[in-house]
């Protein structure tokens, strides 16, 4: 299961030494919901290797304004604390696994 990220503990997450990858999402969004179970999945896989966690846009203000998250889903992808890569809209399984294996 994804780790549940907030406005609180992002910033230990994103510095935790791990690559992480961050999906914003909202429970009214459809196409989020769609995004929502392969985030799990990934989240199974690569425990251990990558932190991967939710942000819901609707109760975390701080780190949406961040990093200017204006469409859900958006997925981020971070290296050594650092945001290199993004995916903004509904993907496959494929393109997320093909993003994650480039962080390790």
């Amino acid at each position: 299961m994804a780790v549940e990220v907030t406005d609180s503990n992002y910033s230990e997450l994103l510095n935790a030494g791990l690559p992480v990858v961050l999906d914003f999402w909202a429970e009214w969004c459809g196409p989020c919901r769609m995004v929502s179970p392969i985030i799990d999945k990934l989240a199974e896989e690569y425990a251990g290797r990558v932190t991967i966690g939710k942000v819901n846009v609707d109760e975390n203000n701080d780190i949406v304004s961040e990093f200017g998250i204006r469409n859900i889903p958006t997925v981020l992808f971070f290296n050594n604390g650092k945001q290199v890569d993004k995916q903004v809209g509904a993907a496959p399984e494929n393109v997320f696994v093909k993003k994650i294996e480039a962080l390790l």
